[in-house]
């Protein structure tokens, strides 16, 4: 964005003052192209100040005249085109002034309002200042040329030896001034990289980045070239000069290239800042002067990588990168490439393809310091000779941060660690000092530049987002949001601390949420249907007042990448309350979206704060399927639906649940008791099992298997079982366990307690549960029949034998009554979500991993 695209919307009226020696429809017709001229550069009254003026009146007029041509006001344009030309062509310096004075006047109009100016507009006058320096470069080493050539040969003797002194005094303050312009010169393109650098490490948040070198590149270039210029003056002017000051001039040249070819060997791509052990990576270095400066070889340089330590990259930052690495702090495979020159695109690098970190050597670590917080980096180096002298000089770069990790889990505190050192650090510093404590503000400008980048969204936060991370952060809700301007966030409270009431810190939450946007909720965020950030404290005080079946999306404040519901259910008494539905995981919005799932919840009708649900997640609802696919089957579908605690049954008067609906009977065959007993007794534990509640925090779904058995069993059991009752429902409720080795979280299967082959048998049953890695291994369950039963047939489920009264007297008189299984507690408040099949069994997704 220019200046002029600011200006040119601003007031007429707040610039009158400006334009009483320029015409302000002039300034207009101008429009960028006059931000783009050295005006602020061009101070002094030299020859050169004035010959660069006197060019830019004339490339000023010809820029008028031509676009003239195309404006209806033509005749007028060139008018003034004509006076201005009259006005200030004897002085063009007058003309300098005078637009330098309309740029800063509009320049104070831009910042009084926005409190800062373009990015585009300061590299812009940053690139003008160098062209300007190094066009007053060249123009000294020509002033130096046309001294050394001496005075005229009209000039008669006495002249000539006047001239003479007075030539060998100008000629050595010619040189000095040129000397002391180079070295500003060089100091601003090494600014210029370090510049560059911190742009890089800042694209590691997401920040834009320009990374074409090619103008960095031709700028080292053009000063090498008028370095060598001005060498070669010196040289030819030492008896001029003298013995004494030549040497101090060549010290002073050989620092200014020194400075600008070690400076010029930059790391292109960055190696990964968050590095896992036997992973391979790539990376690239680059050498801005390489292909100026290199002699041809028969055999390439060789650039090597190697893992240096903080402390080991702080030694080598105070040597200057003089010094060589003394140990490597890591094992790293296929570290050895070739510095290769490309004479088509003009680049000379060395390109890192299959480099593969094997181990890490960890130092000591300092206080509480945990691994994930140790940062290391890579270093590349090699050796050059130049071709304008035999110098060889050692090349030294570093990489950005690095945290090396050996397990996945230890990814998301590295990245904490590399986004801290990313945002904060400053530049040129001792590596890797990064502030303990920083603005609010700052940390605000951050986070929304890192989840617009990992989102992949042109909408970031609103200033209601930070305040509710503010609230979380420093866990203060009285605060109003101009109070957190004030206040700074330390290292430990964003990603040391634990959140109070929590088993997690900010930055792993805050990571949560960008992890599930950015894979199942990008399209919803970019629409703006999603308010987010956002307590549930005050969800609840914005849906308070609403009308039956409005509702918002928020990121679950107590679980780690979750998105819930909240929403308005209206009672028979017209009482309001706000439900919150039990946070979907990316794992959940897989299996079915989360437009899908909205349109599935009949009692969500408006979206907060009134916008109808089918007109805000239209776009967002896929597609169903209807009748047979190609091959002939009927397509099914999954729909959710919610259970809030107005929907659920009431208990019956004496306390106990309602009677689950009939379940599948299996026929067992004829067996005499004395055969029974022992396939009874290893099922049947010694005290009534009863699974203890799930710990989730949510409701869970309940299974609600029957199984019936009945046979032509006599009555004469010599022991009876608890297992048993007249229905073997499997949901009837039973007194606690005291025995820890039937303790088991997951619902009473008798599959679990057969063997193999008898729980095969009941194929209408349901399928066996995962055993939990504590219970204890029960007996093999052993079929021993006495021998009158072994010509029988086998026992296998039959449908078709009749029931026997024995077996129902025996069932009866073994049946045990218990209160009913107790309820599952509910913890966090939600109401459960569920899909059901269409055409298939029902299945619970309300207990997941990690939500216990």
């Amino acid at each position: 964005m220019s200046l002029w695209s600011i200006v040119s919307h601003m007031p007429p009226e707040e610039f009158s003052g400006l334009f009483t020696e320029f015409p302000h429809n002039l300034r207009c017709v101008l429009a960028d192209w006059l931000e783009n001229q050295p005006w602020d550069f061009v101070n002094g009254s030299d020859a050169f100040c004035t010959s660069v003026a006197s060019g830019m009146l004339s490339a000023m007029l010809e820029k008028l005249r031509s676009a003239a041509s195309s404006n209806g006001q033509q005749c007028q344009i060139l008018q003034q085109v004509n006076g201005i030309e009259n006005m200030y062509r004897r002085d063009p310096l007058r003309l300098v002034s005078v637009l330098r004075a309309i740029l800063d006047g509009e320049k104070a109009a831009v910042l009084k309002r926005d409190h800062r100016l373009p990015l585009s507009f300061h590299r812009r006058q940053e690139e003008l200042k160098f062209n300007m320096g190094l066009q007053r470069l060249q123009h000294l080493v020509r002033q130096i040329q046309a001294q050394r050539d001496g005075p005229p040969a009209s000039l008669q003797e006495p002249q000539l030896k006047t001239e003479a002194k007075a030539s060998e005094s100008e000629l050595s303050t010619l040189i000095l001034e040129a000397v002391k312009e180079l070295e500003a010169a060089k100091q601003q393109v090494l600014k210029r990289i370090q510049i560059w650098k911190r742009h890089q490490q800042l694209a590691g948040n997401g920040a834009q980045f320009e990374e074409n070198l090619a103008p960095l590149q031709k700028r080292c270039e053009n000063l090498v070239e008028v370095h060598f210029q001005l060498r070669q003056q010196v040289m030819g002017a030492g008896a001029e000069l003298g013995a004494e000051l030549v040497p101090r001039l060549q010290e002073r040249l050989n620092e200014v290239l020194s400075s600008l070819v070690k400076s010029s060997f930059l790391v292109e791509r960055q190696p990964p800042q968050v590095l896992k052990t036997q992973t391979k990576f790539q990376a690239s270095v680059r050498f801005l002067l390489g292909p100026q400066l290199l002699k041809a070889l028969a055999k390439p340089y060789m650039v090597r990588a190697e893992m240096v330590t903080e402390k080991q990259a702080r030694e080598l930052a105070l040597s200057a990168y003089s010094s060589t690495l003394s140990e490597s702090t890591g094992e790293i495979m296929h570290n050895v490439v070739a510095l290769e020159t490309n004479p088509t695109s003009g680049t000379c690098c060395a390109n890192f393809k299959n480099v593969l970190l094997k181990k890490i050597k960890r130092c000591e670590r300092k206080g509480s310091e945990s691994v994930t917080e140790e940062k290391c980096a890579v270093l590349f180096s090699t050796s050059v000779a130049l071709t304008t002298s035999n110098l060889s000089i050692h090349l030294q770069v570093l990489s950005l941060p690095i945290v090396v990790i050996v397990h996945g889990n230890q990814d998301n505190n590295a990245k904490a660690t590399i986004l801290w050192d990313n945002a904060f650090s400053e530049i040129d510093r001792v590596p890797f000092v990064v502030a303990e404590r920083v603005p609010w503000d700052k940390m605000c400008e951050t986070l929304n530049l890192k989840f617009m980048a990992e989102v992949q969204t042109p909408k970031g936060l609103l200033k209601e987002h930070y305040f509710f991370l503010a609230q979380k952060i420093f866990n203060d809700y009285s605060a109003s949001l101009e109070d957190f301007q004030s206040r700074s966030v330390s290292w430990a409270q964003f990603n040391k601390e634990i959140l109070p009431g929590r088993g997690f810190t900010f930055w792993q939450w805050f990571d949560g949420v960008l992890d599930l946007t950015k894979r199942c909720l990008k399209s919803y965020w970019s629409d703006r249907l999603i308010i987010g950030f956002i307590s549930k404290q005050y969800v609840c005080k914005l849906l308070s007042t609403e009308p039956d079946g409005t509702f918002l999306l928020r990121f679950s404040d107590s679980e780690i990448g979750g998105v819930t519901i909240a929403h308005v259910i209206r009672g028979k008494d017209g009482s309001s309350q706000v439900e919150n539905i039990q946070p979907f995981s990316a794992k959940d919005l897989s299996i079915r979206s989360l437009g899908d799932r909205i349109r599935d919840l009949g009692q969500l009708r408006n979206l907060y704060p009134n916008t109808p649900k089918d007109q805000a997640f239209g776009s967002h609802y896929n597609k169903e399927q209807t009748g047979k696919d190609g091959r002939g089957y009927v397509s099914t579908a999954i729909k959710m639906t919610v259970e809030s605690e107005r929907d659920q049954h009431p208990q019956s008067a004496a306390g106990t649940l309602p009677e689950a609906p009939p379940a599948p009977m299996f026929n067992l065959p004829m067996l005499q008791p004395e055969g029974l007993q022992p396939v009874l007794s290893p099922m049947c534990p010694p005290a009534p099992f009863c699974p203890p509640p799930v710990p989730t925090g949510y409701p869970t779904g309940e299974s609600s298997v029957n199984m019936m058995v009945t046979s032509n069993l006599g009555s004469s059991f010599p022991s009876t079982s608890p297992m048993l009752s007249p229905s073997l429902a499997m949901d009837q409720p039973l007194p606690p366990c005291e025995d820890l080795a039937f303790r088991n979280p997951l619902p009473f299967m008798p599959n679990q307690y057969m063997t193999g082959e008898a729980s095969q048998m009941l194929s209408g049953g349901p399928s066996p549960e995962p055993r939990d890695e504590e219970m204890l291994e029960l007996a093999p369950l052993t079929l021993m029949v006495d021998p009158p039963l072994q010509s029988t047939q086998r026992w296998l489920p039959s449908m078709d034998q009749p029931p026997c009264s024995d077996l129902d007297q025996f069932l009866q008189e073994m049946s045990v009554e218990g209160p009913p299984f107790p309820p599952p507690p509910q913890h966090s408040g939600y109401p459960s979500a569920s899909c059901w099949g269409l055409g298939e069994s029902r299945w619970d997704d309300s207990i997941r991993p990690g939500h216990a």
